[in-house]
């Protein structure tokens, strides 16, 4: 295993605010809405479509899985948990214009 690999998702898990228990029947995002380049929003496996902010209180009752949640100032956002793997990465998603 690479330590150095392990380290640097260990620290990337440690930004995190909060890591939530998916539920089993949890969705997964696979698309970001995006307007004027920012995140404002999510599109889900099943097809829909959720602000930023019901993705961050979807994600903390379970019902999204592979993301954590962090903070700037005082605006929650969801990120990607480190796994080694960029493909799931939420920045490697494809954009969705509002």
């Amino acid at each position: 295993m690479n330590t150095d690999n392990n380290l640097g998702s260990q620290l990337a898990k440690a930004s995190l605010d909060q890591i939530p228990t998916p539920k089993e029947n949890a969705k997964e995002i696979v698309g970001l809405i995006k307007n004027s380049g920012r995140i404002s929003g999510y599109q889900l496996s099943d097809g829909s479509k959720v602000s930023r902010e019901e993705g961050v209180s979807l994600a903390k009752a379970g019902e999204i899985k592979n993301v954590g949640i962090s903070h700037r100032k005082d605006t929650e956002y969801l990120k990607s948990i480190p796994d080694g793997s960029e493909n799931n990465n939420l920045g490697n998603l494809p954009s969705i214009s509002e």
